[in-house]
């Protein structure tokens, strides 16, 4: 699904070069479960950028299902995004104001899909993640495992092919953040891509295939047949 070669990202802080990644090499086929690790500066934010298409490389080759994305314009760019991830963040990034119904329903208004449709698809996303009863309760009434439930059925709502998750237990207590990743676990289980992007060494060993960042590089790539 996913195949970068030889990949680097370069920024310029004042008069110097950072390289957050260095000749980054790394295929991700579809249905694969993948954690990517590594210390604070390893170059995981970024990585996760430029697979998300949120940035663009320096330098080397793209391929998304396939296609070479490294080239394409910000229309282009936005439309593969909406095609082929769903985002799931430490922070959940709800809209505060909306119900958690209409968190889930607005990438599907957004993608103009029609009202009867997005009824139904938000109250199956929601029933999925156990968050029928919630549906009409804005993110301040939820606790933060629900919060995070109401990201996970937005995320999936657009039925993506890989999900993208960057600590995604990260803001929660021990008990919820099992919860949310067994979750996300259930849903790889069904057929989606899921890359786990963390700094915590138990959540990042629970994937079948483990890559390390170090300095921008990548250390080690645990494949999954080798876990």
């Amino acid at each position: 699904m996913i195949r970068l070669e030889h990949i680097s990202r370069e920024f310029i802080v004042g008069d110097q070069a950072v390289h957050a990644l260095s000749d980054v090499s790394l295929h991700i086929g579809s249905g694969e479960y993948v954690s990517v690790m590594g210390p604070s500066g390893s170059g995981k934010s970024t990585l996760l950028n430029l697979m998300a298409l949120l940035d663009k490389p320096s330098a080397g080759r793209y391929q998304l299902n396939g296609r070479d994305v490294t080239q394409l314009n910000d229309v282009e760019l936005a439309g593969a995004r909406r095609d082929n991830f769903g985002f799931v963040f430490q922070f959940f990034h709800l809209i505060p104001r909306l119900t958690a119904a209409e968190n889930v329903e607005m990438p599907l208004v957004l993608a103009g899909v029609d009202s009867k449709e997005r009824k139904e698809r938000v109250a199956d996303a929601l029933e999925r993640v156990g968050l029928t009863p919630r549906a009409e309760h804005r993110p301040d009434q939820l606790s933060g495992g629900q919060r995070q439930r109401v990201a996970i059925a937005r995320a999936t709502i657009m039925r993506p092919g890989a999900i993208l998750a960057d600590e995604p237990t990260g803001n929660l207590d021990s008990a919820s953040g099992r919860e949310i990743i067994h979750l996300l676990e259930a849903l790889n289980g069904q057929g989606a891509t899921l890359i786990v992007i963390t700094h915590d060494a138990d959540l990042g060993a629970r994937a079948p295939r483990r890559v390390r960042l170090v300095d921008g590089m990548v250390a080690a790539d645990e494949p999954a047949e080798h876990a």
